[in-house]
C-alpha cells in the first residue's frame, strides 16, 4: 500500500512543473509521511460547476501548476469538440498566490491546442473578466481566483461564450475531458503566442459602469471603502471619479493586494471582524456608508450608522434596496433570485407589476434567466447590468448603493429610512443564517441524512406546512441537494456549499407590519423567531 503511494507520488513528481511543488513533494516522500502524501493522492480535486477550488500544494488533491494544467487541456478538448477550434479564450486572474502562473500556464495550453488566448493585463476583478468575455466574442473565459476563501486557496472557474459560468452538463463534460488526460508530456505547452491584452478591454468596462446609473441623479455620498486586500480598489476608484461621486476614504491597511490577507481570519466582508478596519476608518470620517468589495471584487458589502454605531447590511437587505431602487427609476425585465435569498425580492416585482424568477444557488443560474434586469443573491452578489456582465460585479452594484444613498440624502432619508418604508409595505422580512464550517466533510452528508430521515413537523412552534427534498427537482428548478421547509410566515432551506466545507441553513422569518410604531415590536418579534428556529434546526440536524 505504501509502494503504491509513494510510487504515484512519484510519478507525479517527475512531471510536475513548478520547483515550489517539486519541493515540498520531495520532502514528504524523503520523509516517508504516508498520512500527508495519502491526503494529497487519495483522488483528485472534483472539477465541477464552481470549477477548482482548493488548497494550495502538491498533488492531485491539491490546487497547483500540475492540476490547472490538465484543467486548462480538457476544457481546450471540451471547446474543440463543440466546434471552437480557433476560438478565443480570454483569461483574468486576482492577486492570490500561484494565480499569475496559473493564468499563464492556461494561456500556454490553449494555445498549443491552437486555440487563441487573451490575458488580461494584471489582476483585475473578476467581473472585468466577465464583461470581457462578451466583449471580445470569446468561446470561453477562465477566472484563477478563489473569491474570499482563506489565504493558502486557489480556484479556477470557467465561463463559456455567453459570458456565465457553466452548469451542467457542460461541468461534467469538462470533467470528463480532464479525466481523460494521463500524462502532462502530451499537453503541448509553447511559451509564447497568446495575446496580452492591454487597458482597452478594462476602458470599455469602465465605460460601461456609467451606464448602471441615471444621467441626472445626484452624487452626493460619501464613502469609505474596502478592497479586503484583493484586487478591487483601482477599478472602483476610477468607476467613482467616472461617476463624479466623492472619492471614497481607503483603509489603507486592506488597501493593496495581499496575498496573505494578513488584517483578517478570512478575507469576506461577512465574516466576523473582517470590518472592523473599515468600522474604525468610518467611527473617524462620519461618512454616509462604508462600501466593502471581497478580494476578487465581485461581490460588495455596504455598512451604515444604525444609532450610535456602524453595522453591515445583510446581502438580503441591499438586495431589496437595489431593486427598489432600480423599480423607482422606472427599471423594466425580470427581477431574478436563488432559492436562498430573501422572498421580499418577490414581492417587491409583484407590486411593480415585473416579471420575478427564481432559481437554484449561484450567478451561474441567476445570469441565465430569460429578459434578466437585475439579480441578487444574498452572499453579497448583485448583477446591476446583466447585458454587460453577466454574473455578480462588486464594482456596479457599488455604485448603484452609493446613487441610491445619494438620492436618499438629497431628501435627507438613509438607507434604514427605505429599509423601514419597506417592511411596513411587505412585511418584515428578516433572515439569517446558521452556518457550520467542518474539518470532517461527513458530518455535512450525516446532517443532511438525518433531516431526510426524521423530518421536522415544527421549528419555534411553527408548523411546517410543506416539506421539500430538493434532489428531486420541483416545477420550476432542476434537481439540488438541498431541503426547504415552508412554515406558517417563515422558510427554511438547508444545504452544503458548493465552495467551502460548510453546511449552510438560510432562515427567513416574514411578521406583518401595520406603520412605522409597529416597527420596533416586529423587530423583536422577528429576532426571537429565527433564534428559535436555529435552535431547532441545530437539535434536528444534529449539530
Amino acid at each position: 500500500m505504501h509502494d503504491e503511494l509513494i510510487a504515484r507520488a512519484k510519478a507525479w513528481l517527475a512531471e510536475d512543473p513548478d520547483a515550489d511543488t517539486r519541493d515540498e513533494l520531495a520532502k514528504l516522500i524523503d520523509a516517508e509521511d504516508h498520512a500527508e502524501l495519502a491526503a494529497r493522492f487519495s483522488g483528485t480535486l472534483q472539477f465541477g460547476t464552481a470549477g477548482l477550488r482548493g488548497e494550495l500544494g502538491a498533488g492531485p488533491m491539491r490546487m497547483n501548476r500540475s492540476v490547472v494544467i490538465r484543467a486548462a487541456a480538457g476544457l481546450a478538448a471540451y471547446l474543440k469538440a463543440k466546434g471552437h477550434s480557433d476560438g478565443l479564450v480570454v483569461i483574468g486572474y486576482d492577486a492570490r498566490h500561484k494565480s499569475a502562473d496559473f493564468a499563464r500556464d492556461t494561456a500556454a495550453v490553449m494555445t498549443g491546442a491552437g486555440l487563441r488566448a487573451a490575458l488580461l493585463p494584471r489582476p483585475l476583478p473578476t467581473p472585468v473578466l466577465a464583461f470581457a468575455i462578451r466583449h471580445l466574442g470569446a468561446v470561453a473565459g477562465v477566472e484563477v481566483t478563489a473569491s474570499h476563501n482563506p489565504p493558502r486557496d486557489n480556484g479556477y472557474k470557467v465561463y463559456l461564450g455567453d459570458g456565465s459560468q457553466i452548469v451542467p452538463p457542460a461541468d461534467a463534460e469538462i470533467a470528463a475531458e480532464i479525466d481523460a488526460i494521463t500524462t502532462l508530456t502530451a499537453v503541448p505547452r509553447p511559451d509564447a503566442g497568446w495575446d496580452t491584452l492591454d487597458d482597452s478591454v478594462l476602458e470599455a468596462y469602465l465605460a460601461r459602469t456609467d451606464a448602471v446609473l441615471a444621467a441626472d441623479s445626484p452624487r452626493l455620498a460619501r464613502t469609505v471603502y474596502t478592497a479586503m486586500h484583493g484586487v478591487g480598489k483601482d477599478v472602483l476608484l476610477a468607476a467613482f471619479a467616472r461617476a463624479g461621486f466623492p472619492e471614497p476614504v481607503l483603509v489603507a491597511e486592506q488597501a493593496e493586494p495581499d496575498p496573505d490577507f494578513p488584517t483578517v481570519a478570512f478575507p469576506n466582508p461577512e465574516e466576523p471582524g473582517a470590518m472592523d478596519l473599515a468600522f474604525a476608518k468610518a467611527r473617524e470620517t462620519e461618512p454616509d456608508l462604508v462600501i466593502a468589495n471581497d478580494p476578487d471584487a465581485d461581490r460588495c458589502a455596504a455598512a451604515v450608522k444604525d444609532g450610535t454605531d456602524w453595522r453591515m447590511l445583510r446581502g438580503d437587505e441591499v438586495g431589496a434596496l437595489l431593486a427598489a431602487h432600480l423599480v423607482r427609476r422606472g427599471a423594466r425585465g425580470t427581477f431574478a433570485e436563488s432559492i436562498v435569498s430573501s422572498s421580499l425580492l418577490g414581492r417587491i416585482a409583484e407590486k411593480a407589476g415585473l416579471p420575478y424568477e427564481e432559481t437554484l444557488t449561484g450567478f451561474k443560474w441567476i445570469a441565465r434567466v430569460e429578459g434578466l434586469r437585475y439579480g441578487y443573491e444574498e452572499a453579497l452578489g448583485y448583477c446591476v447590468d446583466p447585458d454587460g456582465v453577466r454574473d455578480k460585479d462588486g464594482i456596479t452594484a457599488a455604485l448603484l448603493i452609493t446613487e441610491l444613498a445619494s438620492q436618499l440624502k438629497s431628501e435627507g432619508r438613509t438607507l434604514l429610512d427605505l429599509l423601514d418604508d419597506l417592511a411596513v409595505e411587505h412585511g418584515l422580512h428578516a433572515t439569517d443564517q446558521l452556518s457550520v464550517r467542518v474539518q470532517d466533510l461527513s458530518l455535512i452528508a450525516a446532517a443532511m441524512r438525518r433531516l431526510r430521515e426524521q423530518p421536522p413537523t415544527a421549528l419555534a412552534g411553527l408548523p411546517i406546512t410543506k416539506s421539500e427534498d430538493l434532489t428531486q427537482g420541483t416545477d420550476t428548478l432542476p434537481p439540488t441537494d438541498g431541503l426547504r421547509y415552508t412554515l406558517d410566515g417563515a422558510r427554511v432551506i438547508v444545504r452544503p456549499s458548493g465552495t467551502e466545507p460548510k453546511l449552510k441553513c438560510y432562515l427567513e422569518v416574514v411578521v406583518p407590519v401595520a406603520a412605522h410604531a409597529d416597527l420596533p415590536a416586529a423587530r423583536a418579534r422577528a429576532t426571537e423567531l429565527l433564534a428559535s428556529i436555529k435552535r431547532d434546526l441545530s437539535a434536528a440536524a444534529g449539530i
